[in-house]
């Protein structure tokens, strides 16, 4: 059937074979089950059936596993017999091994393509979420970015923003009387996250060329779906910049796709791994956002899973939104995790044959309980289901095969060499050293022309006849002399520390970066 994915099923013991229907696959969906139960076998399965049907995939591999969709998997796997098996056993009777077609991305361009943004691009909500900071923190990083459109400063990377928020710093007084208090103890907080976010590596995600979204939107010459495999590995030890990377990718996808109704399959699908991560001491203001991109983003054909240990991880109003669910077994050792196995399978329209809370404890390792949508949209009868086995290799490819996956990607030398034109650091630069060149200027014109008393001296030889006595002469020289001396000290403090100092204090961290 090409208008559905086989999940699994089938069997004694088991219901009839679950099949996901493309057409209900936008209306968003959710695999959840506590650690080594299933889920990333479920994610792969998936990605491999949406891919065969011709619908992208976004992923996150967290733990480098899912790098095996590239490969077909291989008899010589010593899970080949347990895989033919289940297959049979669940009438899976086209079942072979086979690659997807795959294309690596990595934030940090280690094991896979660059992935970058802008600091514009991203916004202050999410850059305010990323560098963690407070409402009154949050308030001068508004300030930058409408300062950046009002003032033609380009913010496209760190170095853009850290440059703007120390001009903000030297102007803050006339600022404050415009925008409120601009404190100078907010903008060194701001500047601390910022320096915490370079030592994470986080500086690599914004720049350019950012991201084509329609470079994640392909599909190969045989009709397949681009499976887009970001390697998070490594960027779950910064959890703040995996989760807000991947909020504004979801965002970005929102503002820029069209609207299209409920087509007969997605355009694309997200799919968010370690999905408790988005919503972790989240501000209530990207909560309420996340909510609305998840119900509205629907109509523009774009279909999000969550992948997370226990379905409680999700808040409220998103978890009713996500229609196709796989429950792979939970844990109930405590009080708590019982009521969360109690809520978790309220969740599921009944089923006379068994209890939902029983089949969510007892299911073993590849099982689930399972709700796909069915006609109109309505949730299906929870079952038990035998998840099928995929098709592409199970574990990850080695890195002499990933660098080969590169080298032969569309996407080689596309993003691999940074671009860095002209934006706010570079203008605000320009400006301070125009302005220091002025001063310097001035000061030489002022040295240069006559002083006062020199003047009054030359101007008493010429009309009064006489001759100035030694005596005066020798007045007037002194009083030149502390003149000139002071004049000559200011001018060399200027060209010497303090000068320097002034000139820091305009330009800020420009020539620390570089």
């Amino acid at each position: 059937m090409t208008d559905s994915i086989l999940l699994g099923g089938g069997g004694e013991d088991y219901g009839n074979p679950q099949r996901m229907k493309l057409k209900f696959a936008n209306r968003h969906g959710l695999i959840a089950g506590a650690t080594g139960t299933g889920k990333t076998v479920t994610l792969q399965i998936l990605a491999e059936g949406f891919s065969n049907a011709g619908v992208p995939v976004i992923l996150a591999d967290v733990k480098g596993d899912l790098s095996g969709l590239a490969k077909p998997g291989t008899e010589a796997h010593k899970l080949h017999e347990a895989f033919t098996a289940r297959a049979e056993k669940i009438g899976f009777s086209d079942y072979s091994y086979h690659a997807c077609p795959v294309t690596f991305w990595d934030l940090f361009g280690e094991q896979g393509h660059p992935v970058r943004t802008t600091v514009a691009e991203m916004g202050p909500l999410l850059l305010s979420r990323l560098l963690e900071l407070s409402e009154a923190q949050e308030g001068i990083l508004n300030i930058a970015f409408r300062l950046s459109d009002e003032e033609g400063l380009p913010l496209l990377d760190l170095k853009d923003l850290q440059a703007l928020l120390v001009w903000i710093g030297e102007n803050r007084d006339k600022l404050s009387l415009r925008y409120g208090n601009v404190s100078a103890a907010s903008i060194g907080a701001i500047q601390r996250r910022l320096l915490v976010l370079e030592n994470q590596g986080g500086a690599g995600l914004f720049g350019e060329p950012a991201l084509d979204l329609s470079d994640l939107m392909r599909c190969d010459e045989a009709g397949k779906g681009m499976i887009n495999i970001l390697a998070a590995d490594k960027l779950m030890a910064a959890p703040g910049l995996y989760s807000t990377f991947l909020l504004w990718l979801l965002s970005e996808l929102f503002e820029e796709l069209p609207e299209v109704g409920d087509p007969e399959k997605p355009r694309l699908v997200f799919f968010f791994d370690e999905a408790h991560l988005l919503f972790e001491d989240a501000p209530k203001a990207l909560t309420d956002k996340v909510e609305q991109v998840a119900r509205l983003i629907r109509s523009k054909g774009v279909g999000i899973y969550f992948i997370t240990q226990n379905p409680a991880d999700v808040p409220e109003d998103i978890l009713g939104q996500l229609g196709n669910r796989v429950q792979h077994a939970l844990r109930a050792f405590t009080a708590k995790d019982r009521k969360n196995l109690k809520l978790a399978a309220e969740t599921y329209r009944e089923n006379p044959r068994f209890q939902t809370g029983d089949a969510i404890r007892e299911v073993g390792v590849g099982e689930a309980v399972t709700s796909l949508l069915e006609k109109k949209g309505v949730p299906g009868v929870v079952e038990r289901t035998l998840i099928r086995p995929p098709s592409s290799q199970l574990g990850p490819i080695n890195d002499q095969e990933r660098s080969d996956f590169l080298k032969g990607s569309d996407m080689a030398g596309k993003y691999d060499r940074t671009l860095d034109r002209r934006s706010a650091y570079e203008i605000l630069s320009q400006r301070a050293q125009a302005s220091a060149q002025e001063a310097e200027v001035s000061e030489a014109a002022a040295e240069d022309a006559p002083q006062p008393m020199a003047r009054e001296f030359n101007a008493a030889r010429r009309y009064s006849g006489s001759r100035v006595s030694r005596s005066s002469s020798k007045t007037y020289r002194k009083k030149d002399s502390f003149a000139s001396a002071m004049s000559e000290a200011v001018i060399k403090e200027l060209k010497g520390t303090t000068g320097r100092r002034i000139v820091r204090g305009i330009l800020g961290s420009f020539f620390k970066g570089r």
